[in-house]
């Protein structure tokens, strides 16, 4: 049996064209995809202070997995993982857009940690 051809689809992320393959029948849920990556992309460039392409993914791909695992998280109804469940975490993206200092140092220091993590090759700023 042979698997049914992907399809390619072009779409833009932060004004940047991808090629992207797409099962059949998946267009819709990869276009849905696309929007949120690049929404979230242009909120943390928009806001200013981050200016680098890398490091603006990186930031949105946390955003978007914590914003998951809130998700994963509120749908299971056991009580004892709601007990031992910390506060929730301010993301990145909304502390960028916020005056509150504390959130912008731990931003700050989670940009730091990144940098040192991607050694000399991998430089952010």
């Amino acid at each position: 049996m042979n698997k049914p051809a992907s399809k390619q689809i072009e779409v833009q992320i932060m004004g940047q064209s991808y090629l992207l393959s797409c099962p059949p029948g998946g267009e819709s849920a990869l276009l849905d995809a696309v929007e949120r990556v690049d929404t979230a992309m242009c909120r943390i460039r928009d806001a200013g202070k981050v200016k680098a392409r890398d490091r603006i993914a990186v930031l949105a791909s946390l955003n978007l997995a914590f914003e998951l695992s809130q998700k994963e998280a509120q749908s299971l109804s056991a009580p004892t993982f709601a007990a031992s469940t910390p506060a929730p975490l301010t993301n990145p993206a909304a502390a960028l857009e916020s005056d509150d200092p504390a959130a912008q140092t731990r931003v700050d220091d989670l940009l730091k940690r990144l940098d040192q993590a991607l050694g000399s090759d991998g430089q952010l700023i």
